[in-house]
């Protein structure tokens, strides 16, 4: 019979047949090092998503506000990531950071609003 050995540190594997690891931590340890960059990349998106949603939060103290872009930008907002847009019946689309959101006005201003209806 062939002689199993752990996926992580390659040491010699003794119980179940289809036993894989020596240990948690070499389990652990393994699957850590497979999913890094996957978890890396969302990390990073997690935190320019809560980058941006705090700057509109800090923005928006009552709900609603009108801000020249530029302010957001200088706060190191990225335009590129948010989390859903909604687009009205006349056809204003908002770009969303969570429960908070900006619509495009002229001149590079931007209306900030708050959806009370999300949930907290």
């Amino acid at each position: 019979m062939k002689d199993k050995t752990c996926l992580d540190c390659g040491e010699e594997l003794i119980g179940r047949v289809d036993k894989k690891f020596c240990n948690d931590l070499c389990r652990n340890n393994y699957n850590n090092k497979l999913n890094k960059d996957v978890n890396n990349l969302v990390r990073n998106i997690n935190n320019i998503l809560r980058r941006n949603r705090r700057i509109l939060a800090e923005l928006t103290p009552t709900g609603k506000a009108k801000v020249p872009k530029e302010k957001l930008m200088l706060r190191g907002f990225n335009f590129n990531f948010y989390t859903s847009i909604y687009t009205t019946k006349t056809g204003n689309t908002y770009y969303f950071c969570y429960e908070y959101g900006y619509l495009n006005l002229e001149d590079d201003y931007l209306a900030l609003v708050k959806n009370e209806r999300a949930k907290e």
